[in-house]
C-alpha cells in the first residue's frame, strides 16, 4: 500500500515550459532583442541539455545557469552579456507560475489520503518564489529542493537526505512521480523506490532507465495508486 508520494515539481505539477518561455521573452525584449518563437524553442533545448550535464556532475549549477545563455547567444551571434541575461531571467522566472491541467484538482483529491512531498532540482530562489506564488505548498508535508539539500537528483544522496526527513519513511510504501527519466526515474532506480513516469508527450524511453509505470495524464494517478 502506498503511503508516501514524492512529486517532481516542474512539468509534472507546474508548467515550467510556459514559465520559461514567458521569462525568456521578457528578458530578451528588455535587452532589446527580438524573442522569436525559434529562439525561445532553441533556448529550451539548450537549457535541458545543460541540466542533464548537471545531473551527470559534468557542470556545476552556476555553470549551467550562465552557460545556457552563452551557448544561445553564440549560436545566434548575439552580442550580450550572459550573466546579465541570467540575472534578469531568474528574477522574472521566480515571480510566476502556471499549473498543469488537472494538477491542482489532483492534489486536492490526494492531500488527505497520502503524505505528499515535492522533490525538485530547480534553483532555490526560483522554486521558492514559484511555490509561494502558486500556493502549492499547502498540499505538501515538506518540500525538498536540491540546492537546499546540497546535491541534485538523481544522486542517491539527494533522495536519502529527503527520506531521512520523512517521519516513518518506508521505501516499499513510497512512489516517485515525475516527467524526467534522467532525474526522477533514474533517481528512483538508484534508491530502489518505485517510479511513475509522467509522459504526456509520448517521449521514447531511454536505455538503462526503468520506469515501473507510465502515465499520459495526471488524472490516471489515483486509480493507479489503488492497484499498488
Amino acid at each position: 500500500m502506498i503511503r508516501t508520494i514524492l512529486f517532481d515539481l516542474d512539468d509534472t505539477l507546474l508548467d515550467f515550459k510556459a514559465s520559461e518561455a514567458e521569462a525568456l521573452r521578457y528578458t530578451l525584449s528588455t535587452l532589446g532583442l527580438e524573442p522569436t518563437k525559434e529562439i525561445v524553442s532553441r533556448y529550451s533545448v539548450i537549457n535541458q541539455a545543460q541540466w542533464e550535464l548537471l545531473e551527470k556532475k559534468v557542470l556545476t549549477r552556476q555553470q549551467v545557469l550562465v552557460r545556457r545563455f552563452q551557448l544561445l547567444f553564440q549560436e545566434y551571434g548575439i552580442d550580450c552579456e550572459a550573466q546579465k541575461a541570467q540575472d534578469m531571467y531568474h528574477h522574472r522566472l521566480s515571480q510566476g507560475h502556471y499549473y498543469l491541467p488537472g494538477a491542482q484538482e489532483l492534489l486536492e483529491k490526494m492531500k488527505d489520503s497520502y503524505d505528499l512531498y515535492i522533490i525538485s532540482n530547480g534553483t532555490a530562489k526560483v522554486q521558492d518564489g514559484r511555490i509561494k506564488s502558486s500556493g502549492i505548498d499547502r498540499y505538501f508535508k515538506d518540500i525538498f529542493i536540491s540546492e537546499h539539500m546540497g546535491c541534485d537528483k538523481p544522486d542517491p544522496v539527494f533522495f536519502e537526505r529527503s527520506f531521512a526527513k520523512i517521519p516513518g519513511f518506508k521505501k516499499e510504501e513510497a512512489v516517485i512521480i515525475g516527467d524526467s527519466l534522467t532525474s526522477d526515474i533514474r533517481g528512483g532506480n538508484n534508491v530502489q523506490v518505485r517510479t511513475v513516469w509522467y509522459n504526456p508527450h509520448d517521449l521514447p524511453a531511454r536505455e538503462g532507465i526503468h520506469a515501473d509505470y507510465e502515465i499520459k495524464a495526471l488524472g490516471e494517478i489515483p486509480a493507479l495508486l489503488k492497484t499498488l
